[in-house]
């Protein structure tokens, strides 16, 4: 199974210059998979699906990209056919990087991970340094509040959890320590 990219270059021309263009293309587009029969996941807005019999095919709008993969790889053809006749659109192919992660798609399976984004993250804090360590926090250690301490820059502390939480995505093993910060930081406010 493949994942595949194509991104939306606009509906109509009188569009791109309007403040509204990314809600307009995803409203377009969802009526489009609404008259189309798509099922539209109700607990994910971007998330729809459309079977065939056996067949599935699962795409997820984001802006103005559509991420799509099948069992089918004839239900991919034409997909593509029609979106294409439909609106303006470029096939990216093979998804290798979305959002922070990258993608490897191989013979022996789909693997994803946030390499690039984990370095930029220390980077960005100045963790280059730090020592690696097999388990981040042992589970039931109690934190509490140090009297005296110094006082914490709240912007900073909250892109610093935001950049942990969104790592959780292909990091689980740091799950529960981001967890236990976060909301240590959220009972302060």
């Amino acid at each position: 199974m493949d994942i595949m990219r194509m991104s939306v270059t606009h509906l109509k021309q009188s569009m791109k210059c309007q403040e509204q263009a990314p809600r307009a293309r995803n409203s377009k587009i969802d009526k489009y998979f609404q008259e189309k029969k798509y099922m539209k996941c109700p607990y994910e807005h971007a998330l729809y699906i459309k079977m065939q019999g056996e067949s599935i095919l699962i795409i997820c709008l984001y802006v103005d990209d559509l991420v799509f993969t099948r069992n089918n790889p004839s239900m991919f053809d034409e997909f593509k056919r029609e979106m294409v006749k439909v609106f303006e659109m470029t096939d990216i192919g093979l998804m290798s990087y979305y959002l922070g992660i990258k993608v490897k798609q191989g013979e022996d399976g789909i693997f994803i991970s946030q390499d690039g984004y984990a370095k930029e993250v220390l980077k960005k804090f100045n963790m280059n340094d730090a020592n690696l360590v097999g388990t981040p926090m042992e589970c039931g250690v109690k934190i509490t509040k140090q009297d005296g301490g110094e006082k914490v820059n709240s912007t900073y502390f909250k892109s610093l959890i935001g950049s942990l939480r969104y790592l959780t995505c292909t990091r689980p093993d740091i799950l529960y320590s981001v967890r236990i910060v976060f909301d240590l930081w959220r009972n302060r406010q």
